[in-house]
């Protein structure tokens, strides 16, 4: 494979820690954590104290400052360890930035120490029942009243959403608006009206608490806007950049991984006297998808530098996102085929992949949104 090189030593050694605290604290439980449909929170406090959790976040609230490979590199380990669970990718690089950014001195001063620690579990809340892709058509509302914000509306498939403190709630302030009516709205998990409902069933990262959350009448002082007040749909635009690189960056590993447990298996595995790896056929498959995984890995590594440089745009980390899940789709089909029988038993974990690929092309805008939104920029 073509080196990369677009880490530092300080880089490699962090994935060194991040691949031992995942051996350590993580693929242990994961038996366990499937079955509750949660990660306990004593491995977010874990997570933080090992410095897993809001790593590009400024020294002054509680992160070490580094620099979005740092974030990347522990999405690409919790790939290649083939667990699902720990949401600790959305906490750190999606909501962690959004506070960074928008947030008042107040906000992050509060918020982001605490995340950093792993003492509270963030989760952000954009889909509703009836509203997927299309965020300007949200429905839960947030009303002035006084120096107040009441909350009302419903959102689902919320990642994190059972073991949430702490959520940016997308509302609309202004139901008159279209785009210039939304805002986004911290809530604190223990605001009263604000409920926690089914922790949902899942094809696939079944160990990812995944859920519905009300909001009955919820009040929050207008201090919790997050940015102002009308600009949410703009901040959300701002940020989904970032979020497609992040599928596309753990999008690749996961085929990188699938492609090293099967290329293990095709060699210890024998078939009318000779190992399924010698069999043409397996050649060849492997073959092909080596090489499309490496032209991926090309792409996204330079869609990284870019990000690092402030450069990447809507097109490009659309591209990223589509291309690459649509490729994580492709390995995990081929390679849990060349696993034959074994390949469909949820102990293998190409079985988990497998099921986990699917959501990838759906969650951070559905593909069919990332080719309208590539096909504006042409």
């Amino acid at each position: 494979m073509i080196p990369r090189r677009i880490f530092t030593p300080e880089h490699d050694a962090w994935r060194d820690t991040v691949r031992r605290f995942y051996d350590k604290e993580i693929k242990p439980h994961q038996e366990k954590w499937e079955k509750q449909k949660r990660v306990d929170k004593e491995a977010w406090r874990k997570a933080g104290e090992a410095g897993l959790l809001c790593a590009s976040m400024p020294e002054e609230y509680g992160g070490a400052g580094a620099d979005y490979l740092y974030e990347a590199i522990a999405m690409e380990e919790q790939a290649y360890s083939g667990v699902s669970g720990p949401g600790f990718s959305l906490h750190s690089a999606i909501v962690a930035p959004y506070i960074l950014r928008y947030g008042s001195d107040e906000q992050k001063k509060t918020w982001l120490p605490k995340m950093a620690r792993g003492e509270i579990v963030t989760a952000i809340a954009m889909t509703e029942p009836g509203t997927g892709s299309d965020l300007q058509s949200v429905k839960t509302s947030a009303a002035a009243d006084g120096n107040h914000l009441v909350i009302n509306g419903q959102k689902t498939f919320i990642t994190n959403g059972q073991n949430a403190d702490l959520v940016i709630v997308v509302c609309k302030t202004d139901t008159k608006q279209g785009a210039k009516g939304v805002t986004l709205v911290l809530v604190e998990g223990d605001r009263p009206g604000f409920s926690k409902g089914r922790n949902l069933e899942k094809l696939g990262m079944k160990a990812q608490d995944t859920s519905e959350l009300f909001f009955a009448d919820v009040r929050v002082p207008r201090t919790n806007i997050l940015g102002g007040e009308g600009q949410g749909f703009y901040h959300l635009m701002e940020q989904l950049p970032q979020e497609r690189l992040n599928i596309a960056v753990g999008a690749v590993a996961a085929c990188e991984a699938a492609l090293g447990w099967t290329r293990d298996y095709a060699k210890s595995r024998t078939a009318f006297g000779k190992p399924i790896g010698s069999f043409q056929n397996s050649r060849f498959v492997l073959a092909e998808l080596a090489t499309e995984i490496q032209v991926a890995r090309a792409f996204v590594d330079r869609c990284m530098e870019l990000h690092l440089a402030a450069k990447l745009d809507v097109t490009t980390a659309a591209m990223a996102k589509l291309h690459t899940t649509e490729l994580q789709g492709k390995v995990m089909d081929k390679c849990l085929q060349l696993f034959g029988g074994y390949g469909y038993m949820w102990e293998y974990p190409i079985a988990r992949a497998y099921a986990d690929a699917r959501v990838t092309r759906i969650f951070g805008g559905t593909n069919e949104i990332m080719k309208e939104l590539i096909s504006r920029g042409l």
